[in-house]
């Protein structure tokens, strides 16, 4: 279960990923079984990434990023165009400290 973010916390992670580029790139196949393995590899390793969805209409793009956030139990960010931002942290070692 994604954890709940308060407006402070979310603001604080856009603000920290802002200079980061898209690691998690989907394509036209959509979001399967090794996307969702490498998005929580990415999580494990980063706590806080940017998903780019090629998708060619907005309701598609949604649905992959709600699809993509809910199969790894990462809390949506931020949605701007076709880009989303992703936080989860790790349990045994956070990098990230919210703001409370």
């Amino acid at each position: 279960m994604p954890i709940a973010l308060t407006p402070a916390q979310k603001r604080y992670l856009r603000g920290l990923a802002h200079a980061l580029k898209p690691v998690v790139l989907v394509g036209g196949k959509g979001v399967g079984d090794a996307l969702v393995a490498e998005t929580l590899g990415a999580l494990r390793i980063h706590e806080l990434i940017k998903v780019k969805v090629a998708a060619e209409d907005r309701d598609a793009r949604d649905r992959a990023i709600a699809t993509l956030a809910e199969a790894t139990d990462a809390s949506l960010v931020t949605r701007i165009g076709n880009v989303a931002v992703l936080f989860r942290p790790n349990p045994e070692k956070p990098l990230i400290a919210l703001p409370r």
